[in-house]
């Protein structure tokens, strides 16, 4: 039997795909979810691609009478990777008190119940947002952070702020907190990858939505960035690589590699790509045009950011492998699949 860990949100799009990578080195996994943004039937696609099916209780980490009464149940749980959290930037930027109350309290309820019921390790998915539009590129994890653009990066500083706090009294929490850049493409079996509620607020899924006909027209908000071709810059990261190092931050957490109780890692390639080069790239690997159109630019983005990955390159032993252009021709076979394309 495996070692115990709860993914939060793990039905999810990063959740999914780090169940899957978990499950292949031997973690027992248990998921809770409340199918806000995903849907049961992930569960079922974990188990075709690892062939074991994760434990997988729904309910809404708001609620933390359930929250206790989970942990009362599974008493084997080591670590926590957490997940769970809402992540639209222009979402947020117009429901900005449901965004703090769903993002904060959860994390606030799951270190209650780490503390009450004595498990000391925390993966958390943080994300690039907590530099807000830097000075200096690439970012480095000593760049000092600014101001979010949005309240959805924002609240994904308060909680590292949180952690921060929290670790100084906790002498038994271990916190590694992972800030991601922009998370593309699907499993390689396109048995997972991202399905968002709705329209799209990420631009690959807008893209292979676009392809596929769902959406009639792709909007590229801004070509007057100071860019090369005008368009915003984003560090684009295949989302097995990302989950790969999920896998390699709990390992370092459960076996106490580490003196420091709270780090913190760049998860990216260190290339910046622009929005049009998304699209060129995407024509390029799948051979399908793309309708889109230059419109405003759209409030809450940053102009360019992109990782210095080396920290995680040599402390976590992590890098990122896939190309770009095999990353965007993941999105568009999972695209298909979804679709019933040939």
């Amino acid at each position: 039997m495996g070692r115990q860990v709860l993914v939060t949100g793990g039905t999810g799009y990063i959740g999914s795909h780090t169940v899957v990578e978990l499950q292949a080195v031997g973690f027992d996994v248990v998921i809770i979810d409340d199918l806000s943004n995903s849907s049961a039937d992930v569960v079922d696609n974990i188990e075709k691609i690892s062939g074991i099916r994760p434990a997988f209780e729904e309910f809404n980490l708001l609620d933390l009478a359930k929250l206790e009464a989970f942990f009362e149940k599974y008493s084997r749980i080591e670590a926590i990777i957490h997940f769970a959290a809402f992540k639209a930037v222009g979402e947020s930027v117009a429901k900005p008190l449901s965004y703090y109350r769903n993002n904060l309290v959860s994390l606030m309820n799951i270190l209650d119940c780490m503390s009450k019921y004595k498990i000391s390790n925390l993966v958390f998915s943080s994300s690039c947002t907590v530099y807000g539009q830097p000075d200096q590129l690439p970012v480095t994890e000593n760049t000092p952070k600014k101001d979010a653009e949005s309240p959805y990066g924002n609240t994904k500083a308060i909680s590292e702020e949180i952690l921060r706090d929290v670790v100084k009294v906790n002498n038994a929490l271990k916190v590694i907190a992972l800030r991601y850049f922009n998370p593309i493409g699907a499993h390689p079996t396109s048995l997972i990858g991202e399905l968002p509620r709705g329209v799209p607020n990420n631009l690959v899924p807008f893209i292979t939505q676009t392809a596929a006909g769902i959406r009639q027209q792709l909007s590229v908000f801004g070509n007057d960035y100071n860019t090369e071709d005008g368009s915003c810059i984003r560090d684009y990261i295949n989302v097995v690589d990302l989950a790969k190092a999920h896998v390699i931050a709990i390992d370092r957490l459960i076996n106490n590699t580490n003196d420091d109780r709270h780090e913190f890692f760049n998860v990216g390639t260190g290339y910046g790509a622009s929005v049009l080069e998304i699209v060129n790239t995407f024509e390029e690997a799948t051979g399908v045009k793309v309708n889109y159109k230059i419109v405003d630019r759209r409030p809450g983005d940053v102009e360019k950011i992109y990782a210095d990955t080396t920290i995680a390159n040599t402390v976590l032993g992590w890098k990122a492998e896939t190309s770009l252009s095999d990353t965007l021709l993941s999105a568009w076979n999972w695209e298909k699949r979804l679709r019933n394309i040939g």
